[in-house]
C-alpha cells in the first residue's frame, strides 16, 4: 500500500487485500488519508473499514444523505445546522420521535 508502512508487512497477523477502485476515488483518497495526517494509506484504510465494520447502523442511506446535503451546501441549497440541533434530531430519532 504504502512505503510509510514499515514493518507491518512482516506482521504475521496482517493479511494483504486487493481492491481495485477507480483512479478519481484512488486519488481522492490520497488526498484525504494526506490531509488527516494518516502515517500512511493503509492506516487510513484500516480506519475507515474498522469503523465501517463497527457502526453497521450508519448505512449506505446515510453516506448518500450525506453526499446529498453536502452537494447542497456547496451549491448554496442547502442549510446549515448548529451542532446543538444536530445532537436534538439525533435524539429525537433515537426515541423514534419527531
Amino acid at each position: 500500500m504504502s512505503n510509510t508502512d514499515a514493518g507491518v508487512d512482516d506482521d504475521p497477523n496482517m493479511t494483504t487485500l486487493t481492491v481495485k477502485i477507480p483512479q478519481a476515488f484512488f486519488d481522492d483518497l490520497d488526498a484525504t488519508w494526506r490531509a488527516e495526517d494518516f502515517a500512511s494509506r493503509s492506516e487510513f484504510i484500516r480506519w475507515a473499514l474498522r469503523d465501517a465494520v463497527k457502526h453497521p447502523a450508519f448505512s449506505r442511506k446515510s453516506w448518500k444523505d450525506i453526499a446529498a446535503s453536502e452537494h447542497q451546501l456547496a451549491t448554496g441549497e442547502g442549510k446549515t445546522y448548529s451542532s446543538d440541533e444536530i445532537r436534538a434530531r439525533l435524539h429525537e430519532d433515537s426515541d423514534g420521535t419527531e
